[in-house]
């Protein structure tokens, strides 16, 4: 240029035109890089500006424009800010430093080299006083030598519990004896949190059929083993270790077999088998999906599958070892379960040849399920230890949309319109915490989710069969004293009544989370409870919701301690770290492989990335390369440290109360969060349930919960949580749901095309067609990635609508597999080594998984792929499977792994022959599938055989006052029966009948003994298909109001 800058000029032209490049990629990629071509084309002189004749402050007309742009921009901001909270906002948002969400230095012990090892220095127990009951035995252990108190007191004398409990149920546990000095603050978690299983009421018979053995020995310290009788293996032993007891840490270790294969001890981002060189550490955190680390959920549960090769000549049996396997030997599998009950921080060391489990507290409360396979496994843990799933109602199938940034009712009824528009099934709208005042639960921000507004979006939702579902937090907002306009009447309803939890010193606990500083309820004590039912019935007579979405129930809060005690009159304020859409938190980012196929758009993110980091680095300062200082804490006798136990968990967040509440947070009744952190989104989740029980009292409450533990899945769902738009995630998606099918919670889903960054169309076309055969289906991403809704792009639009007119096929199918988890405790989402469990090849099988026993899915997983390869289970036994598309059977040797084509916009799905699926047509709801005519599938086995069932009631109700359960059964290869048992009256007539695998001549067609006519009739000798139609006239009265026998 030729114009003289000055110094502070040129800073400002450099400044203003990072602030301005940002802010123009936030809005649009291509507005960024026209703004970059306008600043090169001026600097270089490609580009003339005219002077501003008279402007005294800069001497280049660029500075002037970027001025322009500055202040424009600023002023948006100004203007967006005063829509969001002009009605409470009385002074400018204090941002709380980031120095208060700093923890405590720590070092986890797992990776301290100078850790002390307790099975070193600590001289375990010795048994004595045994005495046999009716169902088992009691005895007293007493400290075998001098206490160690290595991570905290030692408890001298402890008794042990040993129940026969069922036929496939055998209780270990292990507690102090007495409570004195030494240990008054030792918590054993009660029944009436978790439910704790005893001695069936028809033990006293079935006990004697329990194929487990509880034997025990004092050579060296104490030390017992969990034998299977039948065949001598050794399930669980501590022998050759020490039990450790003491006030702040619990430790046992069993032997494991080489190679082991176990299963669960969620919640975390990993492969189906965990491995054996692993640390899992649970420890409710929030934590955005991290992979290997503890995330939001806490199951002490594992399932153990042992191998074995059956010589076949005396049928000895030898564990297999190793994943080579010969197709032409024989084997067996035998599962076990075993079930921690206790509700503490803890770690479980899985190593090569032993499991270790440490936590923070509690008791030794073991739960055994003897098996012998994986359904019966989960069946008895559902059953007799943690309930049995909640049975959903139908709608609850249908698709979900929800974006973080859905600015106001206007937006979220034209991505209603817009999912008609494209004719895109949807079911239910979601909103985050847009739709709040400030982030506050219970109130609607009176501007953009008004009330008004809101009731006639919702009754022409509601008119149109599709429902509403809304983020409910789980931190409630304190309001600040010195500001009468900001009064909150749901945290003064709840204060009134004790619902909070408060300070060691009777205060109240205050954290911070969203909507600025909070305070937490208290599900232990006080009247949260009620207080929680009476605020969402009084919400409910303003949005008119049908289902609740629970949120940050781990429950998460953005300070150290109760860092708002001394602040509140500083309240709302606004987090210490960047939110979305915050200068310099732009997001780049993008799926892998994005630069093969977008390599333009990709060098502009790449470019604007760097940008960005170099700004905030240049902000932030330089980094702290000082060596961190550990803080270590040592056992006082007698005393709990609870905010820094002296055992150093491997918890992702470090300090137990970064983005925690604090552990010394105390409940009405006097128990320390402490002791029951890893609760607080299972309790969340029953006083939810119970409050939609008081909403719509015959009616099964939806609810999709973050924070879980054993027995939540009998009030709600779980979704994946803060999953990334990558394909990694994708994959990551199958082991997530299978794991939280052993965990008995059945109605799971991730945010398909991923929550965290930016998806494309490859990735969001491929995932959006694998989510429609999880049970909860539903897109969901945040603020500040691109939009992904299912019509965005063409390609994901058809691949979704072809994936959907699956599902909803297969509707009563699914809704025929919930009914059956929630009264038996079977499992939707499958994996193949379940279904198949004498292939040991199957034991990490977790890129295919079997939607109940009868659909096998074998989805593209990785980028750039247009096939796929799979297996066929049980080929070698004579498995038959059909392709879902061609209706012909897959031609597949034994032990194959096949290549399936797979290009963009098709998933293969296949249909496992022996199976019978009756099935209904699309339609853009639930209710209006509901309504269309009965087709039945029927897949024969090599044998000519094949069974299934439907289940069918009014799709709502907790208590349906009528039912149907259908049984279909083909045999010989010619016929198909159908037999119902049951009132409930569904009218829809059957209109086909397809049955695949038929071989052979196919004679006449008859229904009920009536000819069916020859134009109905089409069977192809070459793909084996026979297709019978036009049975509507046949079955006017409804397809199932009568039982029917099919020949052919």
């Amino acid at each position: 240029m030729d114009t003289t800058v000055s110094v502070l000029e040129y800073l400002f032209l450099c400044s203003s035109t990072i602030f301005v490049t940002l802010q123009a990629f936030q809005i649009s990629i291509l507005l960024g890089w026209l703004y970059i071509g306008f600043v090169v084309f001026t600097l270089t002189g490609l580009l003339k500006l005219r002077p501003l004749l008279g402007a005294m402050v800069f001497a280049s007309p660029l500075s002037l424009f970027n001025a322009f742009f500055y202040f424009t921009i600023l002023l948006s901001k100004v203007s967006q800010a005063q829509t969001a909270t002009a009605t409470t906002s009385f002074r400018p948002i204090f941002t709380v430093p980031a120095a208060a969400n700093n923890g405590a230095t720590l070092l986890p012990n797992i990776i301290d080299p100078n850790a002390t090892n307790a099975q070193a220095v600590c001289p375990g127990y010795n048994g004595s006083n045994v005495v046999r009951t009716p169902y088992g035995l009691t005895a007293t252990l007493s400290l075998a030598g001098s206490p160690c108190n290595v991570y905290g007191t030692d408890i001298e004398t402890l008794n042990l519990t040993v129940e026969y409990q069922s036929a496939d149920r055998l209780s270990v546990n292990i507690i102090p004896a007495y409570i004195d000095a030494s240990n008054t603050s030792q918590y054993i978690l009660p029944n009436s949190l978790i439910y704790k299983p005893t001695v069936d009421s028809n033990a006293k018979t079935t006990a004697l059929t329990n194929d487990l053995g509880f034997f025990w020995s004092n050579e060296p310290t104490f030390s017992f083993s969990v034998v299977r009788l039948s065949t001598g293996d050794v399930l669980f032993s501590t022998y050759g270790t020490k039990i450790v007891f003491e006030n702040q840490f619990v430790e046992f270790a069993s032997a494991l077999p080489e190679n082991y294969n176990l299963y669960g001890l969620g919640e975390v981002i990993h492969g189906l088998r965990l491995g054996n060189n692993f640390t899992r550490t649970l420890y409710a955190a929030d934590a955005g999906d991290p992979i290997d680390y503890n995330i939001y959920g806490s199951h002490p549960f594992y399932l153990d599958t042992r191998y074995y090769e059956v010589d076949s000549t005396t049928g000895d049996l030898t564990l297999v070892t190793s994943a080579e396997t010969n197709e032409t030997n024989e084997y067996v599998s035998y599962s076990h379960g075993v079930y921690n009950r206790n509700a503490h921080g803890q770690e479980i060391l899985l190593r090569p040849s032993n499991i270790t489990w440490r936590q923070l507290g509690g008791s030794i409360d073991l739960y055994f399920f003897s098996g012998p396979t994986q359904p019966e496994v989960t069946s008895a843990y559902l059953s007799g230890a943690i309930g049995l799933p909640a049975m959903q109602q139908y709608f609850a199938f249908g698709f979900h949309q929800c974006r973080w940034g859905y600015a106001n009712w206007s937006v979220v009824q034209e991505v209603v319109e817009n999912y008609a528009k494209f004719e895109i099934p949807l079911e239910n709208i979601w909103t985050d915490i847009d739709y709040m005042n400030q982030y506050r639960d219970f109130d609607n921000d009176p501007i953009r989710f008004n009330y008004s507004e809101g009731k006639q979006f919702l009754s022409q939702l509601h008119s149109n069969n599709q429902h509403y579902i809304p983020i409910v937090d789980s931190a409630i907002y304190a309001p600040n004293p010195t500001n009468a306009s900001d009064a909150y009447a749901p945290y003064e309803r709840g204060n009134a009544l004790g619902s909070f939890l408060k300070n060691p010193d009777g205060s109240q606990y205050i954290g911070e989370v969203w909507p600025g500083y909070t305070v937490f309820p208290d599900w232990i004590g006080g009247g949260a409870g009620k207080w929680w039912i009476d605020e969402m019935m009084t919400w409910h007579g303003e949005v008119s919701f049908d289902g609740i979405w629970i949120d940050m129930s781990e429950a998460s809060s953005f300070c150290i301690g109760s860092c708002g005690s001394n602040n509140l009159s500083m309240n709302p304020v606004h987090p210490s770290f960047s939110l979305p859409g915050d200068p310099g938190s732009l997001i780049f980012s993008y799926p892998e492989g994005f630069n093969l196929t977008n390599a333009t758009e990709a060098a502009s993110a790449t470019s604007a990335a760097a940008s960005q980091s170099s700004a905030n680095a240049a902000i932030a300062g330089p980094p702290n390369t000082a060596a961190p200082t550990y803080l270590v804490t040592t056992p006082t006798p007698g005393v709990r440290n609870v905010n820094h136990p002296p055992y150093v968990i491997n918890n992702v967040q470090g300090d137990l109360a970064v983005h925690a509440i604090s552990p010394n947070a105390t409940h009405a009744d006097g128990t320390q969060e402490y002791d029951v952190h890893n609760l607080f989104g299972h309790q969340i989740l029953n006083a939810t349930y119970h409050a939609l029980l008081n909403i719509f009292p015959s009616k099964r409450p939806l609810i999709i919960g973050r924070s879980t533990f054993p027995g939540s899945g009998m009030f709600a769902g779980h979704w994946g949580g803060d999953n990334f738009s990558l394909w990694a995630y994708m994959y990551f998606s199958i082991p997530q749901a299978l794991t939280f099918s052993l965990f008995g919670i059945p109605m799971f889903g991730v945010d398909t095309c991923g929550f965290q960054q930016n998806t494309d169309e490859e990735l969001c076309n491929r995932w959006m067609q694998l989510s429609a055969f999880f049970p909860f289906y539903r897109n969901h991403n945040d603020l500040n990635s691109i939009p992904q809704e299912a019509y965005v792009w063409a390609s994901v639009a058809e691949a979704t609508k072809t994936a959907m007119s699956i599902r909803f096929q297969l509707l009563p199918y699914m809704y025929t597999l919930f009914y059956q988890a929630h009264n038996t405790g079977s499992t939707v989402m499958r994996a193949l080594s379940w279904e198949f469990p004498n292939d040991p090849s199957l034991a990490s099988a977790d890129r295919q998984f079997f939607l109940g026993p009868a659909i096998l899915l074998t989805p593209v997983l990785d980028q750039g792929a247009s096939s796929v390869s799979g297996v066929f289970p049980g080929i070698a036994s004579g498995a038959v499977y059909y392709d879902w598309y061609t209706q012909t059977a897959v031609n597949v040797s034994t032990g194959q792994n096949l290549t399936i084509a797979a290009p963009l916009g098709h998933i293969p799905v296949f249909v496992r022959g022996g199976y019978v699926l009756p099935m209904q047509q699309p339609a853009m709801t639930t209710t209006a599938a509901r309504k269309t005519p009965w087709s039945v599938l029927v897949a024969l086995s090599a044998e000519g055989t094949a069974s299934g069932s439907l289940y069918l009631d009014d799709g709502e109700s907790i208590s349906p006052s009528t039912i149907l359960y259908v049984d279909l059964v083909a045999t010989g290869g010619s016929k198909l029966w159908a037999s119902g048992r049951g009132m409930f009256q569904d009218a829809n007539p059957l209109a086909n009948v397809t049955i695949m695998g038929v071989k052979g001549k196919v004679g006449e067609v008859t229904l009920n003994g009536a000819t069916v006519a020859s134009s109905s009739v089409n069977y192809n000798a070459t793909s084996q298909i026979l297709t019978i139609t036009k049975l509507q006239a046949a079955t006017e009265k409804g397809a199932w109001s009568s039982d029917w026998l099919l020949s052919w």
